[in-house]
């Protein structure tokens, strides 16, 4: 019996049109579903970090790997290991608040770091970063309140530590130029 696990990819890619395309339709052609995917620059302008978080088997994951290493436009390719990256994701959050409730919404608010950042006579938007955990944790002490509107970002994730895989791939990809 096979396991299903779910591995955080961190993908440096050239920053180049279609790149995010070709990436995701890999994992689509195989198959996989894509649990949660967020793009950015990097500090090189050059260069777009992906983390893409998926639920597979490790065989299955090596093979698409494997392929992506392949593809002209990636950098390089690094399994971030939960214990050893830093991993966050953004929510944005809409939550019905009149004057009755708004100060028990705002506790919530506080217990979980979050920050209001909008507020209306019948609603109160927040702003939380955190780990999935933490996320979901406060969404579920929200829900009685009455969730209106929910946005939630990929995760994101950087290695623990002074290690950085940009730099040594940036000076992989000067030397080869």
């Amino acid at each position: 019996m096979t396991t299903m696990s779910k591995h955080t990819l961190s993908v440096l890619v050239e920053n180049k049109p279609g790149v995010l395309a070709r990436i995701a339709s890999l994992f689509s052609r195989r198959g996989f579903n894509i649990d949660s995917l967020a793009v950015g620059p990097t500090e090189h302008p050059d260069i777009s970090r992906m983390t893409i978080v998926v639920n597979v088997e490790e065989l299955p994951l090596e093979q698409v790997t494997k392929q992506l290493n392949k593809l002209v436009n990636v950098i390089k390719i690094v399994e971030l290991d939960q214990s050893q990256a830093v991993q966050r994701e953004l929510v944005l959050v809409k939550v019905r608040a009149d004057a009755e409730t708004r100060s028990q919404v705002t506790e919530i608010v506080q217990l979980f770091r979050a920050k209001t950042v909008d507020v209306s006579p019948d609603a109160v938007t927040i702003e939380a970063t955190g780990s999935s955990d933490k996320l979901e944790a406060m969404l579920r002490m929200l829900e009685p309140y009455g969730i209106k509107e929910l946005v939630q970002s990929g995760l994101v994730a950087i290695g623990r530590g002074a290690r950085s895989i940009t730099d040594r791939s940036l000076r992989a990809l000067e030397r080869s130029a």
